[in-house]
C-alpha cells in the first residue's frame, strides 16, 4: 500500500504534480474543483502587487475536469492600478486550458468607517433572512460540532480524506442546507504554508456538496463556476460553510454560501449549477 501524499501538490520544474489528495468525488481520475481553484489563488498571489493589495473577488470557470495529472499555471495583470487592478490566471493540463480565473485586488488602507457596518460587529438583532452577509445562526465553533462523515466515493484517499468537516448542521447524506467547518489536513504544495486565500478556496467549492438538495447516487448537480467575494481574509485555519442549494426542474440549480471564520463573516460563494438525473451509459461525460 502507498503511503499517503504530503500534500495536494508537489512542485516539479515549471509545473506542479498533483496527487491523490486532489481526486474528487465522482470520477476517480478527476480533481475536485476545491484544490485547483487553490492553485490558481496561489498563482494569483504570486504575481507582484503594490503595498497592502488584497483579494477582493476570484471568479473561476471550470471549462473542463482536471485531471489527476501534471499541471500548469499562470497568471497576468490584466488591467493594472494604484487602487484595483484585474488578473488573470489559468490552470492547463496536456496542453489544454482547464479552468480560467479573473481576480479583483483592491488596496487595503484605513477607511475610519462608523460603527455597525463591518462583518465582526454582530447586528443586535438577529438578520431574517440568510440572503445578507450575516447568516441567520452564528454557528457553534468546531470543537463543539460534530465529525463529517463524507459519502462512499469507492476510494481511500482523495479530496475527501484530505479535508477535516465538523458540521454545525446538515451533513453528506442529509439532503438540504447545511453548516460546516472544514480546515485542510495537509499543504496545497509540498513544503509551503497555506495562505488565508488559499485555505478559503479550498473549501469554498464544497458549498455544493455539503448542501446537496437531491441524492448523490440519483443526480448529478456539478458546478460550472465558482464565485468568492471576500471582505477579508480568514484569521485561522476553519473556514465555515453555510450554504444552501436550489434546484429547479429546468435542470439549472445554484448554490449560495456564507464564509465565515472563527471571528465572523468573510465573505460569500457562488455556484451555478447543472442538474441531471444520472445515466451510467454516460457517467464518463463530461458538461
Amino acid at each position: 500500500m502507498s503511503a499517503t501524499p504530503e500534500a495536494f501538490y508537489v512542485a516539479e520544474g515549471d509545473g506542479l504534480r498533483s496527487t491523490e489528495l486532489t481526486r474528487g468525488p465522482w470520477d476517480p481520475g478527476s480533481q475536485h474543483a476545491g484544490p485547483p481553484a487553490a492553485l490558481l489563488g496561489r498563482a494569483i498571489e504570486r504575481l507582484p502587487a503594490g503595498d497592502g493589495m488584497q483579494v477582493g473577488r476570484v471568479t473561476l470557470e471550470i471549462l473542463r475536469p482536471v485531471p489527476i495529472a501534471p499541471v500548469a499555471v499562470s497568471a497576468e495583470i490584466v488591467r493594472p492600478g494604484r487602487r484595483v487592478e484585474l488578473v488573470e490566471a489559468a490552470l492547463m493540463a496536456g496542453g489544454e486550458t482547464l479552468v480560467r480565473a479573473r481576480a479583483w485586488r483592491l488596496r487595503v488602507g484605513e477607511a475610519a468607517l462608523p460603527r455597525g457596518v463591518s462583518g465582526t460587529e454582530v447586528p443586535a438583532v438577529e438578520p431574517a433572512s440568510e440572503s445578507v452577509l450575516h447568516p441567520a445562526r452564528t454557528p457553534p465553533p468546531p470543537e463543539d460540532c460534530e465529525q463529517g462523515e463524507f459519502f462512499p466515493t469507492g476510494e481511500s484517499v482523495g479530496y475527501h480524506t484530505a479535508m477535516e468537516y465538523r458540521f454545525a448542521r446538515g451533513g453528506f447524506l442529509e439532503p438540504g442546507p447545511a453548516t460546516v467547518w472544514m480546515r485542510m489536513r495537509h499543504p496545497l504544495v509540498a513544503g509551503e504554508e497555506p495562505t488565508p486565500l488559499q485555505r478559503v478556496l479550498t473549501a469554498a467549492d464544497s458549498g455544493n456538496g455539503v448542501s446537496a438538495a437531491l441524492d448523490w447516487r440519483r443526480y448529478l448537480f456539478i458546478n460550472v463556476d465558482l464565485s468568492v467575494h471576500l471582505a477579508r481574509m480568514p484569521e485561522d485555519e476553519w473556514v465555515c460553510l453555510d450554504a444552501i442549494t436550489i434546484a429547479e426542474p429546468t435542470g439549472v440549480g445554484l448554490t449560495d454560501t456564507a464564509l465565515l471564520d472563527l471571528r465572523g463573516p468573510i465573505g460569500r460563494a457562488a455556484q451555478t449549477l447543472l442538474v441531471a438525473p444520472r445515466d451510467p451509459a454516460s457517467e464518463a461525460a463530461t458538461q
